[in-house]
């Protein structure tokens, strides 16, 4: 009896379990390249978040990449459009976050876009953003498009470069241990 006991446990800490849904930090800055002619393409679509889920007002957090911003804003080779920071969840179930910024004409903004993100040993980034220009009755008349999907590693900051279109994105677990520091020797 004891043996099937054994067994058992010995069977649930082999058996590779599913990665459960833990909490992260979403921090994503949209740029232009400059030195990149834009692109236009054609205008946004009305149902541009298509059923993704809007970044709640409570889980938005203090952005920590300002230090990049800064060395991005004194450049003339970038134009910072968006940065954002949101806490979420994340599994191995995609979820599609909605993002938008600028005042609401008709449903469109005139940034607007979604994050797809599945979790696994890398997280799984498809970023559709479209930059709009609005017209004064509120309607879009040009659009320019990021759309870039990317494996992330978690962590880091990552480039997506779309062109004259640019997304750099940092996905940090708020509960998984921070890693340990390098040793300045190692012992013999």
């Amino acid at each position: 009896m004891r043996l099937f006991r054994s067994l058992t446990l010995l069977m649930t800490l082999v058996t590779p379990t599913a990665f459960a849904d833990d909490l992260y930090q979403v921090e994503m800055i949209l740029v232009r390249q400059n030195a990149v002619p834009a692109i236009v393409s054609r205008a946004a679509p009305e149902d541009w978040a298509a059923g993704a889920q809007r970044v709640s007002p409570d889980s938005l957090r203090t952005p920590t990449l300002n230090g990049e911003v800064e060395k991005l804003t004194a450049s003339n080779d970038y134009t910072v459009l968006l940065h954002k920071a949101w806490q979420q969840t994340l599994g191995e179930e995609a979820s599609k976050i909605a993002i938008s910024d600028g005042a609401e004409q008709f449903g469109q903004f005139p940034i607007e876009g979604t994050l797809n993100l599945k979790l696994g040993r890398f997280t799984d980034v498809d970023a559709d953003f479209w930059v709009n220009q609005i017209d004064a009755n509120g309607l879009v008349t040009a659009s320019e498009r990021l759309k870039q999907e990317s494996h992330t590693k978690n962590g880091q900051l990552n480039f997506l470069d779309n062109g004259h279109l640019g997304l750099l994105i940092k996905i940090t677990s708020l509960t998984a241990p921070a890693p340990r520091p390098v040793p300045d020797e190692i012992p013999d």
